[in-house]
């Protein structure tokens, strides 16, 4: 998922998305070490979606805090 289609989600939606995320990481991971990830590159693909996701959240957040303010 590319960041335009991120800055058009709600905060609820992307935290949705980030467990998702954190949950197919883990199943990766397991993969990984049984030896059946064919894919190694998802393990990064998916560490920086789950980074954007967590910048655009608290981004997101301050805007809110700093309009209540």
């Amino acid at each position: 998922m590319n960041i335009k289609e991120m800055r058009d989600l709600s905060v609820t939606d992307l935290i949705a998305r980030v467990s998702d995320w954190q949950q197919e990481l883990f199943r990766a991971r397991c993969e990984k070490v049984v030896g059946q990830l064919k894919d190694t590159s998802k393990l990064k693909k998916l560490r920086h979606d789950i980074a954007r996701a967590s910048t655009l959240i608290n981004e997101k957040r301050r805007s809110e805090n700093a309009d209540n303010a």
